[in-house]
C-alpha cells in the first residue's frame, strides 16, 4: 500500500473514532442533565483545545516526527474512549467524567489534524495538493458530521458505552496503521518553546498571501457560526420544519460538500488559485444573502445549502493547499495551527452575535449580516489574492529554499 493510501486509511478511522465519540458526547450530557449551563461547560472543554493548545500543538509537530505526532494523538483519542466506554459500560457516567473526556477527544484532534495536514506534502507532488486535500476533507467532514451521527444514536439505543468502544477500535486501527507513512525529518530547536510559536505566527502573519487568506477565513468562520448556530431555529421557525426536515437540510450540506469533492481538482487547475478562491468567495455572499431574500420553501433553502457548501470546499482547498504549498516545512506545523487559532477564534462570537441579532431583529437578519461579514472576506480576496499575488509568493518561496528555522523568512 502506498503511502497516499494509507493517509487516507488513517484519515478515515481516525474520523469515524472521532466522530464516533464527538457525536454521542453531547447525548450522554443530555442524558445525565438538561441544565443549559451544565450542558454549555461540556461544549466549551471541547471546543477550549482549538483555541488554547493550537499553537503548543505546532511546536510539537515542527520539533517530534509528524508520523509519531499521528501516532501519539491516536494513542490519546483511544485512551479517553476507553475510560468513557468503561464509564458507559458500568453506568458510572458523570458529568465532570463527560467533559474531561471531550476535552481530551479534541486535544487529540488538535495534534492529529495539525500532523496530517503537516504530512500532506510528504506523501504526495505539489501538483496533487488540491485534490489530497480534497479527499481528506471530504473524509473528514462526511465520516464526522455525516455518516457517524446517524449510526451512534443507534448504537447509543444499545447501550451507553457501545459507541466509545466502537471508537477505540477505530482509533487503535488509526495508530496501527501510522506507522510506514514518511515523514520528513523534524528540525531540532534549542529556541524557548514560545520563541517557536512566535516565529511560526511572525511567518503567517508577515507573508502577505498567507495573511490575507486568514483574515478571510476569519472572517468566513465568524459569519458561517452565527448561521449555523441559527440553523436549527431557522428552519423550525421559518421553514416550518421538523426533526426530519431539518436533518434533511443538514443532507443537503453533505450533498453539496461531496459533489464538489469530485469536481474541485479539475476548477483548480482549470482556473488557478486565485480564480478559484475569488470566486468560492464571491458565491459565499451570493449564497448567505440567497438564505436570507428567498422564499421559505425548504427545496429552494436546501439548494442554497448545496451551492454554498459546494464553493466552501472549493475555497477550504485552496486555502490548505495554499499554506501547504508557501510555507517552509520546518514551519509547516506551526503555520498551519497558527492560522487556525487565529482564523477560528471568532466562531464563539459569530455564535453569539448570530443570537443576538435573531433575537433583537430576526432569523433571517442573521443570514444578510454573514453576508455583509461575507463580502468583507470578498473584498479582501479581490484585493490581496490575485494572480500576481500567487506568482509573487511563488518567487518568495523559490528564493526560500535554503530557509533555516530561526533566522526569518
Amino acid at each position: 500500500m502506498g503511502s497516499w493510501g494509507r493517509l487516507q486509511l488513517v484519515a478515515v478511522f481516525g474520523s469515524a473514532g472521532e466522530g464516533l465519540v464527538l457525536s454521542a458526547i453531547p447525548l450522554l450530557a443530555v442524558s445525565i442533565t438538561t441544565d443549559p449551563r451544565e450542558i454549555s461547560l461540556v461544549t466549551v472543554a471541547g471546543q477550549a483545545p482549538w483555541l488554547v493548545l493550537s499553537l503548543f500543538a505546532g511546536v510539537v509537530i515542527d520539533r517530534v516526527r509528524r508520523t509519531a505526532v499521528l501516532a501519539g494523538a491516536y494513542a490519546v483519542l483511544a485512551a479517553a474512549v476507553v475510560a468513557l466506554a468503561v464509564a458507559g459500560s458500568l453506568h458510572e457516567l458523570s458529568l465532570p467524567v463527560v467533559a474531561v473526556v471531550a476535552f481530551v477527544v479534541t486535544t487529540a484532534q488538535v495534534f492529529g489534524d495539525g500532523a496530517s495536514g503537516a504530512l500532506v506534502p510528504d506523501v504526495v507532488g505539489p501538483d496533487r495538493l488540491a485534490a489530497a486535500n480534497a479527499r481528506l476533507q471530504v473524509i473528514d467532514r462526511g465520516l464526522v458530521q455525516f455518516v457517524v451521527p446517524p449510526a451512534t444514536g443507534v448504537l447509543l439505543g444499545i447501550g451507553a458505552g457501545i459507541p466509545a468502544w466502537g471508537a477505540t477500535a477505530a482509533a487503535v486501527v488509526a495508530f496501527a496503521l501510522v506507522r510506514g507513512i514518511p515523514s520528513a525529518p523534524p528540525v531540532k530547536s534549542p529556541a524557548h518553546p514560545l520563541r517557536d510559536i512566535g516565529e511560526g505566527l511572525r511567518y503567517l502573519v508577515g507573508t502577505p498571501l498567507l495573511r490575507s487568506i486568514t483574515i478571510t477565513v476569519a472572517l468566513g468562520s465568524f459569519a458561517a457560526s452565527a448561521g449555523n448556530a441559527m440553523l436549527v431555529l431557522f428552519a423550525t421557525q421559518v421553514l416550518h420544519l421538523g426533526p426530519v426536515g431539518y436533518g434533511g437540510l443538514l443532507a443537503c450540506l453533505a450533498v453539496g460538500w461531496v459533489a464538489s469533492s469530485f469536481v474541485v481538482d479539475w476548477v483548480v487547475r482549470r482556473l488557478g488559485y486565485s480564480w478559484s478562491m475569488r470566486l468560492a468567495q464571491s458565491c459565499a455572499v451570493v449564497a448567505q444573502l440567497a438564505i436570507a431574500v428567498v422564499p421559505p420553501w425548504p427545496p429552494v433553502v436546501g439548494l442554497v445549502l448545496v451551492f454554498l457548501t459546494a464553493t466552501t470546499l472549493v475555497w477550504n482547498v485552496c486555502s490548505q493547499s495554499s499554506r501547504q504549498r508557501f510555507t517552509p516545512s520546518p514551519l509547516l506545523g506551526r503555520v498551519l495551527t497558527s492560522h487556525r487559532a487565529l482564523a477560528w477564534g471568532l466562531t464563539p462570537l459569530g455564535a453569539l452575535a448570530g443570537g443576538f441579532v435573531a433575537a433583537h431583529v430576526s432569523l433571517r437578519a442573521v443570514w444578510v449580516m454573514s453576508a455583509l461579514i461575507q463580502l468583507a472576506g470578498a473584498a479582501v480576496v479581490w484585493w490581496q489574492l490575485s494572480p500576481g499575488a500567487f506568482r509573487d509568493a511563488e518567487l518568495a518561496q523559490a528564493r526560500l529554499g535554503s530557509f533555516q528555522p530561526g533566522r526569518g523568512k
